[in-house]
């Protein structure tokens, strides 16, 4: 497993003003349309892939592509996706698209919605309540559903992989229709 090479918001930013950068935002599409760096484009994590490097090197693996997400965890996971499919030259964004907007860096906002890390919470959280009422009051069995959801938390964490997540990210309510979904793609 390489090590991925990271950069600051401010210093791309930088970079950007001397010189056309790619930028690609690994959040669903939907918290992408909420907001975004204006130079980044969307590339959902579940689908960058092998299929992608051509597109994001312009065939040259030497130029480096900057990956980013919401806070950093998505992006250094697509980095060492990149980086094992064969493109060595991925940067990602130290703190994601919050460390850039909070620099005071050039977003572009539109309609809201619930990040993906509030939504997991939100269901392993209806999920561990339903079942121990339902362990209380219908059949001590039902307790199991909060075992496991504790369980898959535990993994999550131990992994820093969330099998929650993954599902939710492809849920209707986290993509956008296919003419937002280009200007998504086209954004940069």
């Amino acid at each position: 497993m390489a090590e991925v090479k990271t950069i600051t918001p401010e210093a791309l930013a930088r970079l950007h003003s001397q010189q056309d950068v790619a930028v690609i935002d690994v959040r669903t599409p939907a918290e992408f349309r909420e907001v975004h760096a204006t130079i980044a484009r969307n590339i959902p994590l579940d689908k960058i892939g092998t299929d992608h490097i051509e597109e994001l090197t312009n065939g040259s693996t030497d130029e480096p592509v900057y990956i980013i997400c919401q806070s950093g965890n998505r992006s250094s996971r697509a980095c060492q996706k990149l980086i094992d499919a064969g493109c060595p030259n991925v940067v990602s964004v130290e703190g994601g698209t919050k460390a850039w907007e909070a620099q005071g860096l050039p977003v572009e906002r539109g309609k809201k919605t619930i990040s993906l890390e509030r939504q997991v919470r939100i269901a392993a959280g209806f999920l561990v309540f339903t079942g121990a009422m339902l362990g209380m009051f219908v059949n001590p069995w039902f307790s199991g559903i909060s075992a496991f959801v504790g369980a898959g938390l535990m993994f999550a964490g131990i992994t820093d992989t969330c099998g929650m997540a993954m599902v939710l990210a492809k849920m209707p309510w986290n993509q956008v229709s296919g003419c937002e979904q280009q200007q998504c793609q086209k954004a940069a």
